[in-house]
C-alpha cells in the first residue's frame, strides 16, 4: 500500500523544522511517522530529498509517496471475533474471557490479534495491528481496533489526552461505604517482577467507582478509568484491601461467615478476576462525533452475582 500526499507549505510556517511543519500539515499522522518518512526519504521538497531538521522557508512543494510495509510478523488465524462494531476506520470488539490481546512469551499465537489479522489483514500495517489499548487475558469486554493510519494517530491522541471512557463492572471482597476515587501512582513491583503495585515513583493512575450493590461480604462496584496503567483496577482495590474477587496475583479466596456449600463451590470455581470491560466512549477518527459502544456482562459473572445475591437474601 502507498500514501500520496502532497501540498504548498504555507508562509506562516516558515522557520519551523520540517518535521513539525508537516505535522501542522497532516494532523492525521504521528509525527513520529513522519520523521520516519523524512529518514527514509520518501519525503521530498521542492524535488529534493530533505532532513528533518531542516527549517522550511514557506511556498516549498511537498511531495510525500511513503510505502506503508508490515509492521507485525504476526499471522492471522481462524478465530471466533465478536464483533461489535465495524466501518472502515474502526473495529469495535468484545474480548471473552481467556483470551490473550497480543503474541508474547509464553503465548506466540492463538491471541486477539491472530484473530484480527485474519478478519482483517490490512491491520498488519500498523502499529501492534491497530489496537490501541489492551484488556488483561481474564478480563473480559471492550475494546477498539484502528483500521487505518488517520484513525490509529487519532485514537492514540485522544487516549493520551485521557479522552476515552472506559468503564467497568468488577466485584471486590468487603464492603465500600460509598463510591470515590482512588489517585494512587502505579509502577513495576519493587521485587515481585511480574506485578504491579502503587509505588511512589509510579505513573498517575486515577481510578473512580460507584457501588453498584453491596452483598454480605462483598460489592458490585462500577469503575471509570481516568487513566489506563497496567493491571490499575487490580491494583488500586488490592492497595485499599478489596482486592478483585478472584484476583489470584493481588488477592486471595475468602468466604462470607457460614457460607453454604453451594456459594463455596461458586467462588471457588470462579477463576478469574471478576473483571469486565462493560463500555468505551471516544470521537470517532472520521465524523468527529462522540459514540458509545457497550457489552453485557457474560454468564459467569452474572452467575456470580446470582450466588451472591442469593447468600445475601438467605442471611437477611
Amino acid at each position: 500500500m502507498v500514501e500520496h500526499l502532497n501540498t504548498i507549505i504555507p508562509q506562516e510556517l516558515a522557520g519551523l523544522r520540517l518535521d513539525k511543519a508537516l505535522a501542522e500539515l497532516f494532523p492525521d499522522y504521528s509525527r513520529a511517522r513522519l520523521q520516519q518518512w523524512i529518514h527514509d526519504g520518501q519525503v521530498r521538497l521542492d524535488s529534493v530529498v530533505p532532513r528533518t531538521r531542516d527549517k522550511v522557508k514557506g511556498g516549498e512543494q511537498v511531495e510525500i509517496t511513503a510505502q506503508l510495509y508490515d509492521e507485525v510478523s504476526w499471522q492471522g488465524e481462524s478465530i471466533p471475533l465478536n464483533i461489535v462494531y465495524e466501518d472502515e476506520d474502526l473495529l469495535i470488539v468484545n474480548k471473552p474471557v481467556g483470551l490473550v490481546v497480543h503474541p508474547g512469551a509464553g503465548t506466540p499465537d492463538h491471541t486477539l490479534v491472530n484473530a484480527l489479522l485474519h478478519h482483517a489483514p490490512e491491520l498488519a500495517q500498523l502499529p501492534r495491528a491497530g489496537i490501541i489499548h489492551r484488556i488483561d487475558k481474564d478480563t473480559s469486554g471492550i475494546l477498539v481496533v484502528a483500521r487505518n493510519l488517520t484513525a490509529h494517530t487519532h485514537l492514540v491522541e485522544q487516549l493520551q489526552a485521557r479522552a476515552f471512557v472506559r468503564e467497568y463492572q468488577t466485584v471486590i471482597m468487603g464492603h465500600l461505604v460509598s463510591g470515590g476515587t482512588i489517585d494512587a501512582p502505579i509502577g513495576r513491583h519493587p521485587t515481585q517482577r511480574t506485578q504491579m503495585a502503587v509505588v511512589e515513583n509510579g505513573k498517575p493512575a486515577v481510578t473512580h467507582y460507584r457501588i453498584i450493590q453491596r452483598y454480605r461480604a462483598h460489592t458490585h462496584v462500577r469503575v471509570k478509568l481516568e487513566t489506563g496503567r497496567t493491571h490499575q483496577i487490580r491494583v488500586h482495590f488490592a492497595h485499599q484491601r478489596h482486592a478483585v474477587l478472584g484476583d489470584a496475583v493481588y488477592g486471595r479466596l475468602q468466604f462470607p461467615k457460614d457460607s453454604s456449600e453451594a456459594l463455596k463451590d461458586v467462588l471457588r470455581n470462579f477463576k478469574r478476576q471478576a473483571l469486565h470491560a462493560e463500555k468505551l466512549g471516544l470521537i470517532h477518527p472520521r465524523t468527529q462525533e462522540f459514540v458509545t459502544w457497550s457489552a453485557d456482562l457474560p454468564e459467569d459473572m452474572q452467575q456470580l452475582l446470582a450466588a451472591l445475591e442469593l447468600d445475601k437474601k438467605q442471611h437477611a
